[in-house]
């Protein structure tokens, strides 16, 4: 006949991990792992592990046109020259030479207005068309 101190004994806690299911389990860890890679993705984009590429002072794009659905028209500055060129998805064409620009055809960032200028600026010309037709 057991006692009920020896029944007692017997009966072990059960921890907390073995009371929830395999699946349960499973899940957590899935989750887990996804939510590392897409925090690791989120670090190498934001801290950028690729090398940065600075701008070049000898070659920068100064216009862009597009002509089509994946065709561009641009013109890069290049050391004593500005070339004007075709890009598409395929290729990149020579399409002419134009002589290096000069101080005065470039903006400096001095001489450009902020947004509010602009704003200002738009605005101010609109109310005095609307005034003009009245």
């Amino acid at each position: 006949m057991k006692t009920q101190a020896s029944v007692q004994q017997n009966v072990q806690p059960q921890t907390a991990a073995s009371n929830s299911s395999p699946l349960v389990q499973v899940s957590g860890a899935l989750t887990a792992i996804i939510v590392f890679i897409l925090l690791a993705a989120w670090v190498a984009k934001r801290f950028g592990f690729a090398p940065k590429t600075g701008s070049s002072k000898e070659m920068k794009v100064s216009a862009s046109c597009s002509v089509g659905a994946r065709e561009r028209v641009v013109i890069v500055d290049v050391q004593d020259a500005r070339l004007v060129l075709g890009v598409t998805a395929g290729q990149i064409t020579h399409l002419h030479t134009l002589p290096a620009a000069t101080v005065s055809e470039t903006v400096s960032p001095a001489q450009s207005a902020d947004f509010r200028e602009l704003m200002k600026n738009s605005l101010m010309k609109s109310m005095l068309k609307r005034k003009g037709k009245d």
